[in-house]
């Protein structure tokens, strides 16, 4: 017999029947789960390494300067009018940076 012949011979046909089902579950994970826990990581790394100076960009596009941190908000200053405005630190989207090298 040919080993492929054999090797659907040892494997029960019920577990031959979800083997697309876990092979979907694993390209699910693979390509869905697994990147956007690490999106996620990465952004409460940038939030917990937020200091006043930073500039930042919001959810709902504003940019400012981080004045202050709280436990749970950051104070900007907006341009052009230097605006102070107090906004959730889940809010932040994006650390903007003028160095290249970051």
């Amino acid at each position: 017999m040919t080993p492929t012949l054999l090797l659907a011979a040892a494997i029960p046909p019920g577990v031959v029947s979800f083997l697309p089902f876990i092979a979907i579950i694993a390209v699910f994970y693979l390509l869905l789960i697994r990147p956007q826990q690490t999106r996620q990581k990465q952004w409460r790394n940038m939030l917990e390494h937020l200091k006043p100076g930073d500039r930042v960009t919001t959810s709902g596009g504003i940019r400012g300067t981080i004045l202050s941190i709280k436990d749970d908000a950051i104070q900007l200053r907006v341009p052009p009018d230097n605006i102070k405005m107090e906004v959730v630190k889940s809010a932040i989207a994006s650390v903007t940076t003028d160095d290249p090298a970051k």
